[in-house]
């Protein structure tokens, strides 16, 4: 039924500034900005202006600037590590190049951090949104057999909320590779 993702939206404070960000940051054109002065889909009076930034491979990441809402906050109940907006870069190298930028932007970058099947960095865009950068690492026959313990270890979880070890091996070879 799917075809893919259209876009994702979030919120933003400043249009101007999340352009010129996304822009230097990532290398992410604006390719389209909408505004209008009441929401299509509700009537409701709320000017507003809507982006969309190219993230690459069809894919589109969108912000809403409004200035009649109160100030934006963020789930206070979620640690901020837990929502995030996660793109794919290359390799290791262009993951260690774009830290390498981050960084001489003056943005505090975390990591790398390795996944096993993928190393990551972490870093904040000006709205306050948590931006992970990954490079996958995986070897031939990993996502295959992740796939295979995904739904037990879903079932494990239902019954025992705690941590569970189907793919204990993953973690074996992060271990190894840090040592």
């Amino acid at each position: 039924m799917l075809q893919g993702i259209h876009h994702v939206a979030y919120r933003c404070r400043d249009a101007k500034e999340t352009v010129e960000f996304y822009k230097q940051a990532l290398d992410m054109d604006l390719i389209l900005a909408i505004s209008e002065d009441h929401v299509p889909s509700t009537k409701a009076p709320d000017p507003y202006m809507h982006i969309f930034l190219d993230a690459g491979r069809g894919n589109v990441l969108a912000f809403f600037e409004l200035p009649n809402s109160p100030a934006m906050g963020r789930d206070t109940n979620t640690p901020e590590w837990v929502q995030h907006l996660a793109f794919e870069v290359k390799d290791m190298d262009a993951l260690r190049a774009a830290k390498a930028r981050l960084e001489a932007m003056g943005l505090d970058v975390l990591g790398p951090t390795n996944h096993a099947i993928f190393q990551s960095i972490y870093f904040f865009d000006p709205n306050g949104h948590r931006i992970e950068l990954a490079a996958n690492t995986q070897q031939p026959g990993d996502i295959d057999r992740l796939r295979e313990v995904a739904i037990p270890m879903i079932e494990e979880w239902s019954r025992t909320k705690r941590a569970v070890h189907h793919a204990a091996w993953l973690h074996e070879r992060e271990f190894s590779e840090v040592n």
